[in-house]
């Protein structure tokens, strides 16, 4: 009776560390996901929100105004020229506003690439707002060409009730180009560029 009692309660123990397991094998895919929404969500780590065009209708501009610096990089080894046409503009707090960038391939084969953003200071991400953005999908470039890259963007006027926020007179939106890995491994390999 009692072997029956230990076995039962190795089964029941080991049945819940099973559970544990798989539920931490879960969260441990799920986490990247969740992190990412929580930051499109917060504005966390300078991340941009990102809105519709019935969204920024509703916005009334403030008659503030306010640098933004614009900041355009690539991977190492990507062989792309990429930079914004102008370095700064001042804009009106919650007005709509565009920056464009170009950016060129200046390998002899197709190569597809995928923006990521922040904004700095940090804390303003939740007040950034892109309505239009070449960095919310990927970016195919054929040999030798020049693309223009508009981004529709502007500045929530909540920014200028948030105390935290009063002091800021230039926020800095930054993107850099990554080759997407499955689209551009065998040309990359090729021409020796892979890093």
């Amino acid at each position: 009776m009692a072997t029956a009692n230990i076995q039962h309660r190795n089964r029941r123990v080991g049945f819940t560390f099973l559970i544990v397991a798989l539920a931490m094998l879960a969260l441990g895919f799920a986490s990247v996901p969740l992190y990412r929404i929580f930051c499109q969500v917060t504005g966390f780590g300078g991340t941009t929100q990102r809105v519709t065009e019935a969204e920024a209708a509703t916005v009334t501009a403030s008659g503030m105004t306010m640098s933004i610096r614009f900041d355009a990089n690539v991977e190492r080894g990507m062989p792309w020229e990429f930079r914004p046409l102008q370095v700064t503009d001042t804009v009106s707090v919650g007005a709509r506003d565009m920056a464009i960038f170009t950016a060129k391939n200046l390998s002899d084969h197709p190569i597809t690439g995928m923006a990521s953003f922040n904004v700095e200071p940090e804390y303003v991400g939740e007040y950034f707002n892109k309505i239009q953005c070449f960095c919310f999908t990927e970016q195919t470039l054929q040999p030798g060409q020049q693309v223009r890259m508009p981004v529709l963007y502007y500045v929530d006027p909540r920014i200028l009730d948030d105390p935290d926020a009063k002091d800021v007179e230039q926020i800095t939106l930054s993107y850099t180009f990554h080759p997407l890995a499955g689209a551009n491994a065998i040309a990359l390999d090729r021409t020796g560029s892979g890093g």
